[in-house]
């Protein structure tokens, strides 16, 4: 069925899969090639130079040796100075009785889950001191050691006699201020967006007991599992499950969690999809409602890449159709991109009332913003185009070096890198995203 022939209740649908990410990003993209970006202009010499530059991180930090890299995802976080998630497996190996294969997965999911939830941007000025390790960490691997220890302490479980796990009951009694306590927020550790990550571990309570099909009677993450089980083929020894499975509950089962002002359709919230104006000047005559709405479900793409990861390794299960799976439109990724000049901002394209100040070079811009729009686009297709590039230069296939091992090794790593050369100051993006504790 052609997407513009779809009623308003099919296109919400629509957008909430992820073959739709790649199909309206693609859109965009296809208007920057002919020029007709609002925002941006695209420099596609500038993609070798990107190339050369992940080539260069990759053999940097792993040589020849692709099979080494790991996947992207927060295990790499929650492991962030120290090795913690395969230490804490041991330790449940010795308890008595041990949990099995299956509840340790689901133990480890319910941490993933959460850890992905609490790491919108933090902001430039707070810091995390991990006791354990004594060392301190700041933005994704400041929550994410953060967010271990919430979890190794029991904070989201509503079972005194099961810490390690997260449950609807331990997420409903969260509040900002005991938030702001256990991540160590102060006047003088200051964190963005604390109040919506606050909210949105409670409003991920009341999805956990709103969707018994996924999540059990208890309002558990990792009881996805069974429901995955159930979608499932037995393989041998293993099962195969579809990603599309895993997607259905993280994009349904999660929906209720979002922020009700976002983006609408026909009355029903969309989470992360925005309109981008460059479709909507652009569009045909017969404009289809919803055909200029840009879908990115980051957020549940980067919870998707996290929990694949350990059911793979602790259950040895397989999934098919990891091949949808995008790029993360996220500001590392598109930093790179902006900071080695593949886009530029086009002169005078974003009003001084966007920069803090007459001297500031980076703008600040709220997520429904068109240009972040269309910077987020364009980054959803530029990783793929990129991740391409890197394969052919070193001679392999997508099996020999998947997207996931690009944004771990090369690009979401560039990014940052590529930032701390041109800000050593800060480290920031090139454009600042306003964060309510919710964008990601």
């Amino acid at each position: 069925m052609l997407v513009g022939s779809l009623n308003t209740e099919q296109t919400i649908e629509y957008l909430r899969t992820l073959p739709s990410i790649r199909e309206r990003c693609g859109r965009v993209h296809d208007l920057a090639k002919q020029g007709k970006l609002q925002y941006f202009d695209y420099h596609p010499e500038k993609e070798e130079h990107v190339t050369d530059y992940c080539i260069r991180i990759i053999r940097r930090d792993y040589g020849d040796d692709f099979s080494t890299i790991p996947p992207h995802g927060r295990w790499r976080h929650l492991d962030a100075g120290i090795s913690r998630v395969t230490p804490l497996i041991n330790h449940w190996d010795v308890l008595k009785p041990p949990p099995d294969r299956k509840e340790k997965t689901k133990r480890l999911i319910d941490l993933f889950l959460v850890s992905v939830l609490l790491d919108a941007g933090a902001g430039n000025s707070w810091t995390y001191r991990d006791e354990p390790s004594g060392q301190s960490f700041s933005r994704s691997e400041g929550l994410g050691v953060a967010s271990f220890n919430m979890f190794r302490e029991g904070f989201f479980s509503g079972d005194i006699h099961q810490p390690h796990r997260v449950d609807a009951k331990g997420l409903e009694q969260i509040t900002a201020e005991k938030t702001a306590q256990v991540m160590q927020v102060s006047s003088n550790n200051p964190m963005v967006g604390l109040e919506g990550r606050a909210s949105l571990l409670v409003n991920l309570s009341h999805a956990l007991k709103s969707n018994p099909t996924f999540f059990g009677a208890e309002g558990r993450p990792g009881n996805m599992i069974d429901f995955l089980e159930s979608e499932s083929i037995a393989d041998g020894s293993s099962r195969r499950v579809p990603l599309a499975a895993l997607w259905h509950v993280l994009v349904s089962g999660l929906a209720p969690i979002w922020p009700t002002d976002r983006t609408t359709l026909g009355g029903v919230p969309l989470g992360d999809v925005w309109p981008c104006e460059a479709l909507k000047i652009h569009a045909a005559k017969a404009e289809v409602e919803g055909d200029e709405l840009v879908p990115f479900h980051k957020l549940t793409g980067w919870t998707t890449y996290s929990l694949v990861e350990p059911i793979e390794k602790i259950l040895g299960w397989k999934f098919d159709g990891l091949e949808d799976m995008t790029g993360l439109p996220e500001y590392r990724n598109g930093g790179l991109l902006l900071d080695l000049g593949v886009i530029s901002l086009k002169p005078l394209a974003i009003p001084a009332s966007y920069y803090p100040s007459a001297s500031s070079p980076i703008p600040r811009l709220p997520a429904s913003h068109p240009a972040i729009v269309e910077w987020r686009a364009m980054t959803v297709i530029e990783l793929d185009r990129i991740a391409e590039q890197i394969r052919i230069k070193l001679n392999l296939s997508k099996e020999q070096l998947s997207l996931a091992q690009v944004l771990e090794s090369a690009t979401w790593k560039g990014g940052r890198e590529i930032a701390k050369e041109k800000r050593p100051e800060s480290g920031g993006p090139p454009i600042e995203i306003v964060s309510d504790g919710t964008v990601f």
